[in-house]
């Protein structure tokens, strides 16, 4: 087979789109059931650090967003996507004949980095072709396929972990990788033109980043997906303690994340829908709105002491919450920042992904270490983190205003 040169149907499109940008979900997500018997057989001493699994693969992928942007402006998305999962599928070799703990939490930032690649080159790929209210509505599309995949992953860890035990785990991660790969390089025509792209010049860097950071709405877009996604990350990485521990449901985790997962389905479904009549502003306004109510509902909820079986009712619709609100909002403010910066989109992605990912990975970790037996501690942090959105959101004034 040779590669495609004529342009996709949008179909295609989407889905190959929400595949490759799943790598990041299913890289965390899969994880989830096998931390248990990581942090057991890696960290005996202290098995809560498991979870730093999640998190150093998430931080991973912040620092990796700063190298594929530029690099994506110089050579074309494709060859930068198609390095980025050769060193993903190195590292997941590296998980797999991991012996410790800390070998594998640097063979997972190394994942991280690979994975960027894929994760933020695909927005950066839809921006190339769409733009303004068109190309949040394609993000959306995308996220309703995209949101399968957390919900899955679980389950397919758990499988995996049923036949192999947790190491088969990061060869599912390996295979992944190269059939969505091989789908895009094979399918899709490169949506850089030679004419469009950047000089790979520390000058040329530095005046896109400067130009970045000095626009308003990119600044408050990447402060407000920061507190956004530390919330999002502190679900992943303890929501498998607090389903064991607080309410002894750790057998049945993966069909309880799978149900909160779905929910994000109709998220990204409305946002498709609302969004070219409401505008995204109002949208994102709306779910941090809500979230401040609901986060407040469950750390009373805690307080009060209700039984067991009611508290873990509030807590599956409070989390399930968490990612109705990413559908929502995520796509809509990537939207938010990109919209100026269409001549240098790459980079933009790049640095907008990044600084994101690492400001929440360092607010999501302490936050998920707090754990106290109890989600006390995430309601009140996430109430401060979306009171803290809410305000900065009503400070976004777009170039069109």
């Amino acid at each position: 087979m040779t590669p495609r040169t004529t342009p996709l149907g949008r179909t295609e499109f989407i889905a190959m789109m929400a595949m490759i940008m799943a790598t990041v979900a299913f890289s965390t997500d899969a994880m989830l059931p096998a931390l248990p018997q990581i942090g057991a057989e890696l960290s005996t001493d202290a098995p809560n650090r498991a979870q730093l699994i999640v998190t150093s693969f998430l931080f991973g992928l912040g620092v990796g967003t700063l190298i594929v942007g530029p690099l994506a402006d110089r050579f074309g998305r494709k060859p930068v996507i198609l390095y980025g999962a050769a060193l993903y599928c190195f590292a997941s070799v590296l998980c797999f004949f991991s012996n410790t703990l800390d070998g594998m939490l640097a063979a997972r930032v190394v994942m991280g980095i690979g994975s960027a690649a894929p994760r933020v080159l695909s927005v950066a790929m839809v921006r190339d072709l769409y733009s303004g209210r068109d190309m949040a509505r394609i993000l959306s599309f995308i996220m309703i396929i995209f949101t399968i995949f957390p919900a899955m992953a679980p389950a397919i860890g758990a499988g995996i972990m049923a036949l192999t035990q947790w190491r088969g785990i990061f060869a599912a991660f390996a295979i992944f990788a190269t059939l969505s790969t091989g789908w895009l390089m094979l399918r899709q025509p490169e949506t850089l033109a030679t004419k469009d792209r950047r000089p790979l010049r520390i000058r040329t860097l530095w005046s896109a980043t400067r130009e970045i950071l000095a626009h308003p709405t990119a600044r408050l877009s990447i402060m407000i997906q920061t507190l956004t996604m530390a919330m999002l990350f502190t679900v992943l990485s303890s929501t498998q303690p607090v389903f064991d521990v607080a309410y002894g449901q750790g057998a049945h985790f993966h069909y309880w994340f799978a149900g909160i997962s779905l929910s994000a389905i109709s998220a990204s479904l409305l946002n498709a829908k609302l969004v070219m009549r409401m505008g995204m502003r109002a949208i994102i306004k709306a779910m941090f709105i809500g979230q401040i109510a609901l986060s407040a509902t469950m750390a009373i909820v805690v307080l009060i002491g209700l039984p067991t079986t009611i508290e873990l009712m509030f807590y599956v619709v409070w989390t399930a919450s968490v990612f109705f609100q990413v559908g929502l909002t995520i796509g809509n403010l990537n939207t938010l920042a990109l919209e100026p910066m269409g001549h240098i989109a790459g980079t933009a992605a790049s640095l907008v992904t990044a600084t994101a990912t690492v400001g929440s990975v360092i607010i999501a970790v302490p936050l998920g270490l707090s754990f106290d037996g109890t989600p006390l501690p995430f309601a009140i942090g996430f109430f401060i983190l979306a009171c803290l959105a809410f305000w900065l959101t009503t400070l976004i004034r777009r170039d069109t205003d």
